[in-house]
């Protein structure tokens, strides 16, 4: 599919919250500056109050002291607020986006598409307001705070240099042994939580035929992998967490040993020892914040280089100029396909053309490719060689958005969604009560409906786990040919219902046929053929046989290629 061509999609978002970082900066200055009162009162208190004797200077230092921490705490609010709303405005930027690039993936069948790059915008969004990303936010300040040592005396910013390289070196050591762990953690992290979402979704297949021991165990492995590689690279960032704080701790007694050796030989004045030794503690404390957070750190880094990749690999479609309703002529031009990325060929040269308003059964043994040539026609999947063409134009690279009003499919798997009925029918657009109605009447859904204590607004739980199978697979035929599309494509559409549901649905096709709408259902049961005109029979993935449904099916029972029908849902 041709897509616009964009560079570092989520780069500019970033690019684009520059504003709230440099307010952050400035609000940061001030806090790093009052982080400092706790020190200055007790240099304070000594100097003078000690001293004086003067209980209204220590009146007047304490209130004063109080008014410092109340700011503190405000600015420390405001600017956690700042790159809270920050982070909440990337997601707004980036979160359709996201969803867009994921649904393309999970379309071309990309492992890990799906709830991961959703979790991943999610630690991005978390981390710019945390601790780790405002530390990294004061590492410039601490820079400034080891000019103004270098200022008071050369040898006490040396010393700051080397505490700050040694901190740099623990910060790589660090990275270097926690990643791999961490990587492996994540993955391991990722299969066992996939592995858990689908034993909830076949909960009662577990429960029924007691399996529910043997796949915890399975679980549980995967947990295990999980839970080692992580402690792992918890006691790695732990151990070095540990030596970050020993080195500020003893920089901040090396300074002040300093800072009274000077002061001894004279080169130092006043209380400068104290202050140097407080501001070389200043210096390494962004640092030490930020190894002992270096887990959160990391896992921003790969949660951003993992939806780089996503948003770079799935931009957003091109802009096309809109292309007149279908009539619902199709052209499938000698196709080749299989699974998207992968090299296995499903369907091997099909070349075949049907006319608006046609109806055509395609039948054939299992694993001859007859749902891949369904997720072909209605645009799910792109063809490796060849084109499918609805009206002329490839139904691939056709808008769904507005393609969309005019087909109707079936898949084989029915995939219902949380909602009532009528949403699930109007395809979560405003339902039209006309058009749900007569979807409804169609299928011969109506009388179920009305029986229902709420009718069209009953919700139907999560994947329409509140429905028998037959209903379920009524409610997505419904939906298929709500407002009458022009293309509708049913794939295994009566697998599920019983005489009554298949008696509606030789009704429902000979509606949709009546009101010109192009026709291809995809059966093993042959009594649909009564509704059809066209058959054909794909084997091995290419066809057969290709005809009116008299003349395939006098031709197979001629060469005996198949069992004939001996009832109406006999099998081929």
């Amino acid at each position: 599919m041709k897509r616009t061509k964009e560079t570092s999609p989520l780069r500019e978002s970033f690019l684009s919250l520059i504003p709230s970082i440099n307010q952050t900066l400035v609000f940061s200055v001030f806090v790093n500056v009052l982080v400092l009162t706790p020190s200055a009162y007790m240099m304070e208190v000594y100097d003078r109050v000690v001293n004086s004797q003067s209980h209204k200077t220590l009146l007047m230092l304490t209130i004063l002291v109080i008014g410092a921490y109340m700011l503190l705490e405000a600015l420390e609010w405001i600017r956690r607020q700042v790159m809270n709303d920050a982070g909440i405005e990337l997601d707004r930027q980036v979160r359709d986006r996201v969803f867009s690039a994921v649904f393309a993936a999970r379309l071309l069948n990309i492992p890990g598409a799906g709830a991961q790059s959703l979790r991943d915008l999610k630690v991005l969004r978390e981390f710019l307001p945390s601790q780790a990303f405002l530390a990294i936010l004061d590492t410039p300040l601490a820079l400034l705070v080891l000019v103004l040592l270098f200022i008071m005396d050369p040898l006490l910013g040396w010393f700051s240099v080397a505490g700050a390289l040694i901190q740099f070196g623990i910060g790589f050591i660090n990275e270097r042994r926690i990643r791999e762990p961490l990587l492996a953690a994540n993955r391991s992290s990722i299969s066992a939580q996939g592995y858990a979402e689908g034993v909830i979704r076949n909960a009662q297949v577990i429960e029924s035929m007691g399996m529910l021991g043997s796949i915890q165990k399975r679980w549980m492995g995967r947990q295990q992998e999980f839970l080692f590689s992580q402690a792992v690279a918890s006691d790695h960032a732990g151990t070095n967490s540990a030596l970050s704080k020993l080195v500020q701790s003893l920089l901040s007694s090396l300074l002040l040993g300093v800072g009274c050796w000077l002061t001894l030989k004279g080169e130092l004045h006043g209380s400068g020892m104290i202050v140097g030794s407080i501001l070389g503690g200043k210096v390494l404390a962004p640092l030490v914040q930020i190894i002992g957070n270096w887990r959160v750190v990391e896992g921003a880094i790969e949660s951003y280089g993992r939806l780089e990749l996503l948003l770079k690999e799935f931009p957003l479609p091109e802009q096309k100029m809109p292309l007149p309703a279908p009539t619902g002529a199709l052209t499938v031009e000698g196709v080749y396909a299989g699974p998207p990325r992968s090299p296995i060929q499903i369907l091997k040269g099909l070349s075949f053309r049907i006319a608006p308003g046609g109806a055509v059964a395609i039948v054939g043994p299992s694993a001859s490719g007859k749902t891949t040539l369904a997720r072909l026609m209605v645009g799910i999947w792109p063809a490796m060689q060849g084109k499918v063409r609805l009206d002329g134009n490839d139904i691939y690279q056709w808008d769904k958005d507005e393609l969309g009003q005019y087909v109707g499919y079936l898949p084989q798997n029915v995939e219902l969604f949380e909602g009532t009925i009528a949403e699930n029918i109007a395809r979560f657009g405003t339902p039209d009560e006309a058009k749900v109605r007569d979807a409804c009447r169609l299928v011969g859904l109506e009388r179920f409906i009305e029986q229902l204590p709420k009718g069209f607004d009953t919700q139907i739980g999560d994947d329409g786990s509140f429905l028998s199978g037959g209903e379920r697979q009524r409610v997505a035929l419904a939906r298929a040919v709500y407002g009458m599309p022009k293309f509708v494509v049913l794939d295994e559409p009566n697998a599920s219902l019983d005489d009554a549901g298949d008696i509606a649905l030789l009704n429902a096709v000979k509606s949709l046929r009546a009101k010109g709408t192009t026709v291809i259902v995809i059966t093993h049961r042959l009594n649909i053929l009564a509704a059809m005109e066209h058959m054909m029979v794909l084997v091995d993935g290419q066809i057969q046989r290709f005809g009116t449904c008299e003349e395939v099916l006098a031709a197979l029972q001629a060469s005996s290629a198949s069992p004939q029908p001996q009832q109406p849902k006999s099998q081929i």
